[in-house]
Formats: structure tokens, C-alpha cells, sequence
């Protein structure tokens, strides 16, 4: 089966970063990423980061789907957007903000540049 392939993140060595220090905007939040597929503008995988917040600016396209946790997405234009367990959700390129995570957040996605 070339064409199919499980999601198992004990197959993939993940990468551990943290923000970068003129984006931190409070905490020290760690994050894990396991890199499932990499290919011609397409990412997808799993992401986890401890508590924390920190800015964002976003130029590509994303799907992601919360496993686990509690974040919030504040909007650069004053909007806010709760992210919990099982909620799926896009963000689109000129997105700007802060991503809070509350409560360590787990998420799958798939980024197009």
C-alpha cells in the first residue's frame, strides 16, 4: 500500500524548538513536532506544546484538529477563538496574532505554503 500510510507518531523521531525570543509572549512553552509528510509545499503531522504564548503570522494555509488540550487564538484584530479537544478548524494566510496554549495542546495538521 505506497499510497496509504498511518499516522504513528512512535515512527517519527519528533523535533523539540522553542519559540523564537522576540515572539515569546509569555512562559516557556516547548514544542514537540513529529513531521509525518514533507512534500512540495506540503507538510502534515502532530504538534504538542507546553503551557506558554507567543505571536504569530501566518503566510501558509492550515487544517488542524485539536487531540487534546485547551489553547486560544487571539486575533491581532481583537478576536478571540477557544481551540479544545476535537474541534477542527483552518487558518488562512494573514492570520496575525497570539496562540496561548492554557492547557498542553496536542494537534494534527496540515500546512500548504
Amino acid at each position: 500500500m505506497d499510497h496509504f500510510q498511518p499516522i504513528d507518531p512512535a515512527a517519527v523521531s519528533p523535533v523539540t524548538e522553542r519559540p523564537a525570543p522576540e515572539k515569546l509572549v509569555s512562559g516557556d512553552p516547548v514544542f514537540t513536532t513529529w513531521s509525518i509528510e514533507e512534500l512540495d509545499g506540503l507538510y502534515a503531522g502532530i504538534w504538542q506544546s507546553t503551557p506558554g504564548a507567543w505571536r504569530i503570522s501566518y503566510d501558509e494555509w492550515e487544517y488542524c484538529r485539536i487531540r487534546a488540550g485547551h489553547s486560544v487564538l487571539h486575533g491581532e484584530d481583537g478576536s478571540t477563538q477557544v481551540l479544545k479537544e476535537g474541534m477542527s478548524f483552518l487558518i488562512r494566510p494573514g492570520f496575525k496574532g497570539v496562540w496561548e496554549v492554557i492547557e498542553t495542546t496536542v494537534k494534527d495538521y496540515v500546512i500548504r505554503l
